[in-house]
Parts: C-alpha cells; structure tokens; sequence
C-alpha cells in the first residue's frame, strides 16, 4: 500500500492536458492531414496554381487548429475543472485505487481503469478515451514512483 499527497501546478496540468490531446489518434490524425494540406497549399501557391488566399486561409486554419490544441482546450478544461485546484490524498492498494480531499473519498477497482499512460509529469489513469484522472509523479519519491508503476502495469491491462 502506498499512499501520497498531492495538488496540482497549473503549468504542469496544461502540459499534460496537451500530451492527452496530441497523444490521441484522432487529433494526429487531423493535425497530419492539416499539415498535408498547408504544404501543398504552400506548394500549388509557389507555382502560381492558387491564389494567395487559398493560402492565406489553409495557412490560418492550419494557424487555428494549432492554438486550439495547443492553448484553448488546455486552458478551457483546467478552468473549468475544480479537481485541478484541490489537494487529495492518493491511496495505492493491490485491490484498489481510492482518493481523499477534505470533501469525501472515491474509489475505484482497477479493473475499472482500461488503460494507463506516463508522460515526463503524470502517470494518466484513463477510465475510457475521454476520461481520465492525473496522478503528479512529483508526489512520490524514486521508489514509490517506480513500485507505482509496476502496480499500474500489473493491474491495469492495456
């Protein structure tokens, strides 16, 4: 059993906000197809075949997609999201996963999370492709972290 402390920095929440959202196939997906289309947009306008503003206007919805990845959805969610500004109390058990703030406790079986990703702050507990919960690495030391992670690999099936 381990248990940790924890709150979030928003810098960090942000960052690993952008690693969900770039990580999804869906989003690579559509940011490869955009840049497909802005290169040759850039190159059909290059050889005078188009007109500036069908290149002005891929390079701006190439412009756009980038910002709404990159800053608004980030940003829209950390504010909207309350969990983001609380301190919790993570509990690790070999049966379970259990939370704690000043307002209640939650648990939650592992068989309960699908699957589990690590990015350079957060270990990613997904319930499904759209939600997920953000553990900070930087509430545990070395070994806690490490035996964390072999609990998560362990319990939780990808």
């Amino acid at each position: 059993m381990t248990t940790n402390t924890f709150g979030y920095e928003k810098n960090k929440v942000i960052q690993a906000l952008r690693y969900h959202f770039i990580s999804r196939i869906e989003i690579k997906f559509m940011i490869v197809l955009v840049n497909v289309f802005a290169l040759a947009s850039a190159a059909l306008y290059y050889f005078d075949l188009i007109k500036p503003m069908a290149f002005l206007v891929s390079s701006m919805l190439w412009f756009f997609l980038m910002l709404v990845f990159w800053y608004f959805l980030p940003m829209g969610i950390y504010r909207k999201e309350k969990t983001f500004k609380d301190r919790f109390r993570a509990i690790f058990t070999d049966n379970d996963f259990q939370i704690e703030n000043d307002r209640g406790s939650r648990s939650w079986e592992w068989h309960q999370f699908s699957t589990w990703t690590e990015s350079p702050q957060f270990f990613h507990l997904y319930f499904n492709a759209r939600s997920f919960f953000l553990i900070p690495k930087d509430a545990f030391d070395e070994d806690d972290a490490h035996e964390c992670r072999n609990l998560f690999r362990s319990k939780i099936k990808k």
